[in-house]
């Protein structure tokens, strides 16, 4: 009898008395609650179905829907479910590609038919036909000239062209439900019927290959979920999702806007740079009692710093760029080589080592038009900037102490997030050795702060590994914001130095880092986290006063002088307007705190009061009043 040993995720062995198993089979061994969420396997570093037959010794881990690997399956598994519904429905439609994207699936269709959105209603109802029906995924194998001749018998010149742009040595699959079969690499999940609740969500157009060269074809979105409680829990998110979107927020709070003469360039109303401000005066404070001296660097530096510092060769795509005096020059897209020049200005002693500087200091990046979106993706921001510069026996408590600071800063907006480590790209500079060097620094940092961390292979900057910050909010939906990254390569590029203990020069370490990511981007996340409700001590109007009439606005403006004074900012609502419609104007604008005033409260020397989310407080005294809310606002809650 064979014996085949099965290595799991966890070191620990399984060892089957059989020819051969399957990964379904090891799901099974391991629990039968596994097994019956189990998608997709990986065999020995390879993705492939749970009834891939395993025939000697192997790693094997199962992964469901809660993992990537899993999801990705899935969604991909029903884009196939999708296409083999447009082609029932819609004879002579042709396939472009149908990958798995995030929350989803899309697919495109090159059909003479214009999808709408009733016909989705449609293809939604013959897509449960397939699920019903249960079909498995069959993977068959062929020949380069198999392959071409049966997607060119089926007239499917999208798929040919996708053959014939294979490497040579490419093994190309094929994968059938029921009647309908498509080129494809797979893996897929065992049959058609696991996908429950499958769900398209919007048409769009999209160039073949992404070239406007190519043809227009038609794009049908979608998801799906292995429960219908899921795709409703995620349905009802994208609805909150659009009732937050901080583009349409900020233009009702009259916070922000984009205007065509500025794509890409936000304006800020007062409201908003009260906020912007506020956010602002928080990082301050933290940095001063961090240690931090704040700089400023100039925005428009010369083209042969930008050679010098490697972005010229790394990321002048991404860059905007003038003339001065018949000279090149660039407006900066980063703030390093401004700190690192400041630097070089004068000589350091070890002894003043670290020294951290931060900086708000505004960028461009020439980002495509498309790839804009509101405050998320803009052409110019305030990046919340940071720069060490340190001896390399610090290394390890620099960091550490900047994973706290940005610690401290998510949990006083009550944010989870979670860590990824990112490694060495291909478009990166410098010896093995330093990079290998400034992984292993930030690798042992987590590792002291017990921290777990997911390892993001080959997605570090150019001149250094990085640590990435990825925040959750509220709606599940993660935001990649503070970073740490560690270089020796630009104190190299630009001879850095310090007179060390023996009297003699040496070259210091860097870090760059930013707690927020970009102010505006932050503004932009805090807004559909909070969905325009931002804390007391963050909104740009904390509190608003309500006279009941015009008889008891001189009262109204008293309690709102009162408030002003203690450093509250408080706005009165002197309109001719009944009181209800003032409160519902009030809670409109998402105003922490409603202070209605008539005769009782003149007399008494007390408001009304009403708080946001609570409703009415009742009658409370100016005076505790004002002393409830200063200590809100400084103790940011």
């Amino acid at each position: 009898m064979n014996m085949i040993h099965i290595t799991l995720p966890d070191g620990s062995v399984r060892t089957f008395e059989q020819e051969q198993i399957t990964p379904l089979e090891v799901a099974k061994n391991i629990s039968n609650g596994l097994a019956k969420k189990a998608i997709v396997a990986k065999v020995n570093g390879n993705l492939c179905s749970l009834g891939q037959p395993i025939n000697e010794d192997a790693s094997v881990s199962i992964y469901t829907f809660d993992d990537p690997e899993g999801r990705d399956t899935f969604h991909h598994s029903t884009s196939h479910i999708l296409a083999q519904a447009v082609q029932k429905l819609f004879p002579g439609t042709k396939l472009g590609i149908g990958p798995a994207i995030k929350d989803g699936f899309y697919y495109d269709f090159d059909s003479e038919h214009k999808f709408t959105p009733a016909d989705l209603e449609l293809i939604e109802a013959e897509m449960l036909k397939i699920v019903q029906a249960d079909e498995s995924y069959q993977r068959q194998e062929l020949s380069r000239a198999d392959a071409i001749a049966m997607f060119t018998e089926k007239g499917e010149p999208y798929k040919v062209e996708l053959i014939n742009d294979l490497p040579k040595d490419a093994t190309i699959s094929i994968y059938t439900q029921g009647s309908f079969t498509d080129l494809c690499a797979g893996p897929h999940i065992l049959s058609t019927g696991i996908v429950k609740a499958p769900k398209l969500l919007s048409l769009a157009g999209a160039y073949w290959r992404g070239s406007e060269k190519n043809k227009m074809l038609q794009r049908i979105y979608g998801t799906s979920f292995p429960k219908k409680a899921e795709l409703e829990e995620h349905l009802y998110k994208l609805e909150e999702a659009k009732r937050r979107d901080h583009r349409k927020l900020g233009q009702e709070l009259q916070l922000f806007t984009f205007v065509d003469e500025a794509p890409g360039f936000p304006l800020f109303y007062p409201k908003g740079i009260v906020l912007r401000n506020n956010l602002e005066n928080f990082w301050r404070e933290l940095h001063a009692k961090a240690g931090y001296a704040e700089i400023r660097t100039p925005m428009i530096m010369s083209r042969s710093l930008w050679e010098r510092s490697g972005h010229w060769d790394h990321y002048q795509d991404n860059m905007y760029f003038t003339e001065i005096d018949e000279e090149p020059y660039a407006i900066k897209p980063m703030n390093c080589p401004g700190g690192i020049l400041l630097y070089n200005s004068q000589l350091h002693s070890y002894r003043e080592l670290p020294l951290r500087w931060s900086e708000l200091g505004l960028v461009h990046r020439h980002e495509l038009s498309g790839a804009l979106h509101g405050l998320m993706r803009v052409r110019a921001f305030t990046q919340d900037d940071a720069h060490i510069f340190m001896l390399p026996e610090q290394i390890n408590e620099e960091v550490k102490g900047v994973i706290k600071l940005i610690d401290s800063v998510y949990k006083t907006f009550g944010f989870t997030y979670h860590v990824e480590l990112s490694t060495r790209p291909e478009d990166s500079m410098g010896s093995d050795e330093l990079w290998e060097r400034a992984t292993d620094a930030l690798r042992d940092a987590l590792k002291d702060l017990n921290m777990d961390y997911i390892v993001n292979e080959g997605d570090g900057a150019f001149y250094g590994p990085k640590i990435d910050f990825h925040l959750q909010d509220c709606l599940d939906r993660t935001w990649q914001c503070g970073t740490i990254q560690l270089d020796f390569q630009m104190p190299e590029k630009f001879d850095m130095c310090y007179i060390g203990e023996d009297g003699e020069k040496h070259r210091p370490v860097m870090v760059h880092r930013t707690v927020f990511g970009s102010i505006e981007r932050f503004i932009g996340i805090l807004t559909e986290h909070y969905a325009g409700a931002y804390p007391t001590w963050l909104a740009p109007v904390q509190a608003i006063v309500l006279p009941i009439t015009d008889k008891f606005n001189v009262y109204a403006a008293q309690v709102a002088e009162q408030l002003t004074q203690a450093g509250v900012r408080v706005e009165v609502d002197h309109r001719n307007e009944k009181i209800g419609y003032k409160i519902r104007e009030a809670q409109m604008q998402k105003i922490p705190y409603m202070l209605v005033v008539g005769e009782k409260e003149a007399s008494s020397q007390t408001v009304s009061l009403r708080k946001r989310g609570e409703g009415d407080l009742g009658a409370v005294s100016v005076e505790q009043l004002v002393s409830d809310l200063v200590c809100e606002i400084k103790e940011r809650r």
